[in-house]
């Protein structure tokens, strides 16, 4: 049997990795990195779910939205994973890989179009919270390559996050909502002058 050279990796590369940092940051690295790959990974499925099963009055604002999010986001989730091999590691690749690593949640069912969107605002910042504590910790480890990939991730969530925050905002303020009690809202009731009636 032929026996792997000194500095092999895990998955049976035969060619040393020496890129500067010790095996120690290398497989530290690795392991942020499959964590921000399982996070990604999981808002790209939900957002892609949403995609698929948003309906309603605005179908098709939402259905562009989340398709153009859940694009972004795949070429980003390539990109992890390359550097996960770029380190020498073994990226997970098994959904049973990403639900033991992901800290963000799954899609939801019978969710209405502006659920899903306050959902995956939830799921993106969440997202960037997991990033940011990452490129932090990538930073200490000597990793500069990596902590700049979080940094270019944590940038695309924050944006996509705001396009989600917008729309929610824009739908309450069109949407001429009610109070749970069926009387008008908050903001209705503050533009009634003094001893006018409610309508």
């Amino acid at each position: 049997m032929k026996k792997a050279t000194k500095g092999a990796g895990r998955d049976g590369n035969h060619i040393g990795v020496d890129l500067g940092l010790s095996d120690a940051a290398r497989k530290a690295a690795a392991t942020l990195l499959s964590k921000a790959l399982a996070d990604s990974f999981a808002v790209y499925l939900k957002t892609h779910n949403y995609h698929w099963n948003v309906g309603g009055m605005n179908f098709s604002q939402l259905h562009t939205l989340f398709e153009g999010q859940y694009d972004e986001m795949h070429g980003a989730i390539d990109g992890l994973a390359e550097r996960i091999r770029a380190l020498g590691h073994t990226a997970p690749g098994t959904l049973a890989e990403f639900l033991k690593l992901a800290t963000v949640k799954e899609a939801q069912g019978g969710l209405t179009g502006e659920d899903m969107v306050r959902d995956l605002l939830d799921s993106q910042q969440a997202l960037v919270r997991s990033l940011r504590k990452a490129e932090s910790e990538l930073g200490e480890l000597g990793d500069v390559v990596s902590a700049d990939l979080m940094v270019e991730r944590i940038g695309a969530s924050e944006k996509h996050a705001w396009m989600l925050r917008a729309t929610v905002g824009c739908s309450g303020r069109h949407a001429g909502s009610r109070s749970p009690g069926g009387g008008a809202s908050g903001d209705a009731a503050a533009r009634r002058r003094p001893g006018q009636a409610a309508p």
